[in-house]
């Protein structure tokens, strides 16, 4: 097997075939527009046997926030391998390859949805968040949401060469509310789903752009029902307009489903309790260059100095005796360097971690839990508490990918 980076002179037509062999039915039409961005920047690896193609993985060049800072972090998508290959070692060998390459070109973290999860954990991605579709009563949203007078008119339909301010304004919007967990994509994506037939831009799908907000939804089984992607908003004013917007169809669509966090708005303005969770999607993190990613990353008001103990075995420069410090919003990673043959380093005993561990540490989970499932020993009580309070974060994304 002979694993590779895809060309644009690449036989489009193994690539859709594999695509539907994998995945089920696609829409032939849309594959290569999809993929040829990724192709064309060669973050698009193939997996061939005898000249034919039996898997690929890609990822997506984006930005995710943490405690409201944005950090470079790779999207693995696109995982497929041909059914008569699977199980011969074929989507390990493209992981592994993937991995290298993301973290050549220097993105501290990678993030992806899983299939299945037994792969990525053995190469050590970790559940981290969760992507939520709630559905309720389109008219609860038009009881909800009652705009102030005028707010209507900072509202606008965007177009492709707002692509840059779209980004600036969601970005701010997670940046101000210290989220954890949403990304962002490049600007040249965000420019394509600006286009008809675009994401945001066709005949059954719209945006709306204010200087504080963003709004994206669609029409879905005709016009039953109203799938709204995302409501983003600084402002109170701003949040209740665009929601406005989108509950102006409760006239016609009877049910709306809505992406929403955890910590959204949505769930403190519906006046009954109309709302339930109808989906729950986990996506999973793995740590690349886990010092870049400590210091990209926010924290809250806190201090603590930690020593914890990695172990890595798919990226080696990850594992070793780390100093952890968090300080004024700011983390560091530094490495504890001891010459071979002297006693080990005195001071409390470090929180042992592997790649899954350090994950799901970055991602929020208590220690205690890590503990519980075996991704966590050693460590001192205190220091447990420190870390739960620094990265404190209950991670969402409003994105598939």
């Amino acid at each position: 097997m002979i694993v590779r980076p895809l060309t644009q002179d690449f036989d489009w037509d193994q690539y859709v075939d594999l695509t539907i062999r994998a995945f089920g039915p696609v829409d032939e039409a849309m594959v290569q527009p999809v993929i040829e961005p990724a192709v064309a920047a060669g973050r698009c690896l193939g997996a061939f046997a005898e000249g034919r193609l039996v898997g690929t993985a890609l990822y997506h060049d984006m930005r995710q926030w943490w405690h409201g800072r944005a950090v470079r972090m790779a999207g693995v998508a696109g995982v497929t391998v041909a059914p008569e290959y699977r199980g011969q070692g074929v989507g390990r060998g493209l992981m592994t390859a993937l991995t290298e390459l993301m973290a050549e070109r220097g993105y501290p973290l990678s993030a992806l949805y899983p299939a299945t999860m037994t792969i990525y954990r053995s190469l050590g991605w970790e559940i981290a968040g969760h992507r939520h579709e709630a559905v309720l009563p389109s008219r609860a949203l038009s009881m909800m949401a009652r705009p102030q007078a005028g707010a209507a008119a900072r509202i606008r339909r965007p177009g492709p060469d707002d692509a840059a301010e779209v980004l600036e304004v969601i970005g701010r919007v997670h940046a101000g509310a210290r989220d954890c967990g949403p990304v962002t994509f490049d600007e040249a994506t965000v420019r394509r789903w600006l286009t008809r037939p675009g994401r945001y831009a066709d005949k059954d799908r719209y945006a709306y752009l204010a200087p504080d907000g963003f709004l994206g939804y669609r029409w879905q089984h005709g016009n039953d029902q109203v799938f709204i992607e995302r409501v983003v908003a600084s402002s109170a004013a701003t949040t209740r307009a665009l929601w406005a917007v989108a509950a102006s169809n409760s006239t016609v669509a009877g049910t709306a489903r809505a992406q929403v966090g955890p910590s959204d708005p949505l769930w403190w303005m519906l006046r009954e309790q109309d709302a339930d969770i109808a989906e729950r999607e986990s996506w999973m993190l793995r740590l690349l260059d886990a010092p870049a990613a400590i210091a990209a990353r926010g924290f809250p008001a806190t201090e603590l100095a930690v020593p914890l103990q990695v172990t890595d075995d798919l990226r080696p420069a990850n594992s070793g005796r780390w100093d952890l410090t968090v300080r004024a919003g700011q983390g560091r990673l530094s490495r504890r360097r001891t010459d071979p043959g002297s006693p080990s380093p005195a001071g409390p005993a470090p929180l042992a971690l592997g790649a899954r561990g350090l994950a799901a540490l970055y991602a929020g989970t208590p220690v205690a839990t890590l503990r519980r499932a075996g991704l966590a020993d050693g460590g001192i009580p205190d220091a447990d508490a420190a870390l739960d309070g620094a990265f404190a974060a209950t991670p969402f994304m409003l994105d598939g990918f």
